[in-house]
């Protein structure tokens, strides 16, 4: 019989050498690199674009999830406050003008499906004084 143990709880594979563990399902990805001076200045743009019934835009409520600048073409994702609302193709039109404002390409906005709260604003306290 040996002596030699694993460091390797029951259950539990050990990460490649070299390689860190996978994100545990659900979690947060791993932070990327810092946002390049155009998604500053696109996100600065967003600030524009106002949530007609709220009257906050859709960078204090927290709406845009993610920038992606691509040769040609500009990705951005977005949220919306409620899963049908009217205002969508106004806000996705709106989303679009201010992005190409900035960069000059097609900008394409996918609407994530995911449910948005007021925990997702940088500013929750914001939502007090819009009405």
């Amino acid at each position: 019989m040996s002596d030699e143990r694993n460091d390797v709880t029951a259950g539990q594979t050990p990460a490649p050498t070299g390689e860190s563990a996978p994100a545990a399902e659900g979690s947060a990805p791993a932070p990327t690199a810092a946002p390049s001076q155009q998604e500053l200045a696109i996100r600065s743009a967003f600030e524009t674009v106002m949530d007609p019934e709220i009257n906050l835009s859709v960078i204090d409520l927290g709406l845009i999830r993610e920038i992606e600048i691509q040769p040609g073409k500009t990705m951005v994702k977005m949220m919306l406050t409620t899963p049908f609302c009217p205002y969508a193709p106004q806000l996705i039109a709106e989303v679009k003008q201010a992005a190409m404002s900035v960069v000059p390409q097609e900008c394409d906005v996918e609407i994530l499906p995911d449910a948005w709260n007021p925990q997702m604003m940088p500013d929750p306290g914001l939502l007090g004084f819009s009405y």
